[in-house]
């Protein structure tokens, strides 16, 4: 065929078809009613809570938003480590996490006792806390990891004494009401501006000497920070409750 008369016939086609391409995507859209999305206005820069933030701890800072703190401390406006885990007392579903934690120098201390600490969203799934620059460990242990189920994508931590930041973005499990699951866990992380994990599938919950496994619990729980027995500081912690785009059912 020639090369004019090919032009020709896909212009053809273009314009007979083009019309009700169009008219399908209209149709197609105008069948959806979406709400109209709030307004939130973002921080100064991307560590600053939005307006939406739920602040758990911020400078100079108390430990008001916490249980079981009473063993923890306040010094020189940062929150410091003691004895015990601590858990929000704001409880969280699928939600966007901002923490921003420190270890001393490292010392003597080597591997898992190098300020050991965990994030443990909803109570129960650990993203690990550890001193982990020049520090080797089991990979699916060092900072960054979802505790023994998976490492970090890659390692990059500060050195000790600068501040580290988690960026944790997390889809919460579901279950049905017989406590079957539905859907599992996943979680985003970027760490120090660096994407870490990118939408891992949790294969359950986060325990040292086990196999993980899904046990059916409540939609929402707390954030916890874990007590490792070692130095950890953390500050400007805030969280936010994510919601999908909605579509309006209203007539």
């Amino acid at each position: 065929m020639p090369i004019q008369r090919s032009i020709k016939l896909v212009m053809f086609a273009a314009l007979v078809f083009a019309p009700f391409m169009v008219v399908n995507a209209e149709e197609y859209q105008s069948g959806i009613q979406w709400k109209e999305p709030k307004v939130v206005t973002p921080g100064e820069t991307s560590s600053d809570p939005p307006s939406d933030a739920v602040i758990l701890f911020r400078e100079p800072g108390d430990l008001k938003n916490w249980k079981n703190s009473e063993k923890w401390t306040v010094e020189d406006g940062v929150m410091v480590a003691g004895k015990g885990t601590i858990a929000s007392k704001e409880v969280f579903g699928d939600c966007q996490v901002h923490v921003e934690w420190s270890s001393p120098d490292g010392g003597n201390r080597k591997g898992q006792q190098r300020s050991n600490s965990g994030i443990f969203l909803m109570g129960i799934y650990e993203l690990q806390v550890l001193d982990s620059y020049q520090n080797k460990t089991y990979f699916d242990g060092q900072a960054g990891a979802i505790y023994k189920q998976t490492p970090p994508a890659v390692n990059a931590m500060r050195p000790p004494g600068e501040w580290n930041t988690y960026d944790i973005f997390w889809t919460a499990p579901r279950f049905d009401e017989s406590g079957e699951l539905l859907s599992p866990a996943y979680i985003t992380a970027v760490h120090n501006g660096v994407l870490i994990l990118n939408h891992f599938e949790l294969k359950g919950d986060t325990p040292y000497a086990r196999p993980p496994a899904y046990k059916a619990h409540a939609p929402m729980g707390p954030i916890k920070i874990q007590d490792h027995g070692n130095p950890v500081r953390f500050r400007n912690i805030w969280a936010r409750h994510f919601q999908s785009a909605q579509v309006d059912t209203a007539e």
